[in-house]
């Protein structure tokens, strides 16, 4: 396909060009998942690169005139990722280990962003408002790469319950740390107000206001939810919901994500309700592709040397070198200090700073809405270097969750260990190793799940979609039914 073909379709009908690139992110997203999955690569990251090869600064199938048109993917796909990750905040879980959970995440989480600030401003000499934000964004990291890990392992124990906590908590934080963030940058960069307490004051009230916003919305979803409701109404209504609260926040000029967040937090521990969680998992494959597609289009591979005066002379590749690692010494001593501070055991406090290196959907978000709020260079160069960082992260972080669970004991390799036996008989017989062997397998073969069984989330969704099909098969009977009585 020539590289001006979309643009031709542009100039003719701008719906058609929208509607065929959307179809192109989808399918060559999908296509380059089928070369990572062969070199064992995180899914995430062919989309990046997809995007990447795709966008106006590699083969130019997209043009910038239509990329434009696709800032809202970002928002509806960042509303889906916060409110799933609020199923994790379930107030009996939080009561147990609450405060020691917010005494790690608040330092592994600032311990990062100080780290990053003092090196990139104090040493690279960069601009100090590209500093003050790619420090905030250092603190986010993605849930879904270390949930994964811990799926694949069946790790547990309490190593797992303070990392999921900690995981989930940390993108609370990061949030919070890039809407006090932005509004400083704002106010220090050229033609800003000057910074006061109020500069720092107003974006914590207002992200307060949000979260309560959110609170609502949780419990009008669950007075919305009644027992009677089909499944295939209560994806609608969740769905609308999402869409309305994004509308929302876009109206007053907030970032949605936090209230996202507060509104699967409350919906969750007032509901008990986790099949929703599992449906809408199901139902955002599609939107989470064409974000991080989205998100590789607007990779600025020409910034990568540029050695513009807010860089002060330092090529754009050296400073996200440096912040790559930079933040996992950042995370990994501040895990290290909470746990300390958090009186947690020796095989938690050494090695979860490990498991919390992964990086991509909030900060890619975060990354895209900061460009969005900033502008010109030093916006493009914030969102290259999130996303090249991210790649690598995802490329990492995965095997270093791996290594942390293995390292911490939470899952084993070793049979005996995996599925215990009694090594004595009924008589009282020690028994040989063939059968305790034997014993072991036909255990594993009685846990194993049926072979091609769906998923939880398949499962969830099927079932709505079986319960709308049985309905239209009743309206269709009582209709011939009327008609032919």
């Amino acid at each position: 396909m020539p590289p001006s073909f979309i643009a031709k379709v542009t100039e003719k009908s701008p719906v058609a060009a929208i509607i065929i690139s959307v179809a192109l992110m989808l399918f060559c997203g999908f296509a380059m998942t089928r070369l990572t999955k062969r070199l064992r690569l995180p899914d995430v990251t062919a989309y990046i690169v997809t995007g990447i090869i795709i966008g106006p600064y590699c083969l130019n199938v997209i043009p910038r005139s239509v990329i434009g048109g696709m800032d809202f993917i970002s928002d509806v796909a960042l509303a889906f990722i916060a409110f799933s990750t609020g199923e994790f905040f379930r107030f009996s879980s939080l009561r147990k280990n609450g405060l020691r959970v917010v005494v790690i995440t608040v330092l592994e989480a600032c311990m990062a962003t100080v780290l990053v600030f003092c090196v990139t401003y104090f040493i690279l000499r960069v601009d100090l408002v590209f500093s003050i934000m790619i420090s905030a964004l250092a603190a986010a990291t993605a849930p879904a790469s270390t949930m994964m890990t811990i799926r694949q392992t069946g790790a547990r124990g309490d190593f797992v319950d303070t990392l999921l906590q900690v995981v989930a908590l940390d993108d609370v934080v990061g949030l919070i740390e890039y809407s006090v963030a932005i509004s400083l940058a704002l106010a220090v960069s050229p033609g800003g107000a000057r910074v006061g307490f109020m500069s720092i004051a107003k974006p914590i009230l207002i992200n307060l206001a949000v979260l309560a916003l959110g609170g609502l919305f949780g419990v009008f979803l669950k007075l919305l939810m009644p027992k009677k409701r089909s499944e295939d109404n209560r994806l609608i209504i969740s769905v609308s919901l999402l869409f309305a609260f994004c509308g929302v926040c876009a109206l007053l000029g907030v970032s949605p994500l936090l209230g996202c967040m507060s509104m699967g937090m409350i919906y969750i521990n007032v509901s008990q309700d986790d099949k929703l969680f599992k449906q809408l998992n199901y139902f955002t494959p599609p939107v989470l592709l064409l974000f991080f597609v989205r998100s590789g289009l607007s990779f600025r591979l020409d910034m990568l040397f540029d050695r513009s005066a807010f860089m002060g002379g330092t090529p754009l590749l050296a400073a996200g070198v440096v912040y790559f690692f930079v933040r996992i010494a950042g995370k990994y001593s501040g895990a290290f200090l909470g746990c300390l501070a958090a009186g947690k055991k020796k095989e938690v406090r050494n090695y979860l700073g490990l498991a919390l290196i992964p990086q991509a959907g909030i900060a890619i978000g975060l990354a895209a809405l900061g460009a969005r709020t900033l502008g010109g260079s030093t916006g493009a160069a914030l969102e290259t270097v999130i996303l090249t960082s991210s790649v690598l992260y995802e490329l990492i972080g995965p095997g270093c969750a791996k290594l942390s669970l293995y390292l911490s004991h939470s899952y084993s390799d070793r049979l005996e260990e995996i599925v215990p036996a009694d090594e004595t008989g009924p008589d009282g017989k020690k028994k040989t190793a063939a059968e305790l062997l034997i014993e072991r397998i036909q255990t594993i073969q009685r846990e194993l799940p049926p072979r091609d069984a769906p998923s939880a989330e398949e499962e969830a969704f099927l079932e709505a979609a079986e319960e709308q099909l049985a309905a239209r098969r009743d309206a269709l009977r009582g209709f011939w039914n009327r008609r032919f009585r």
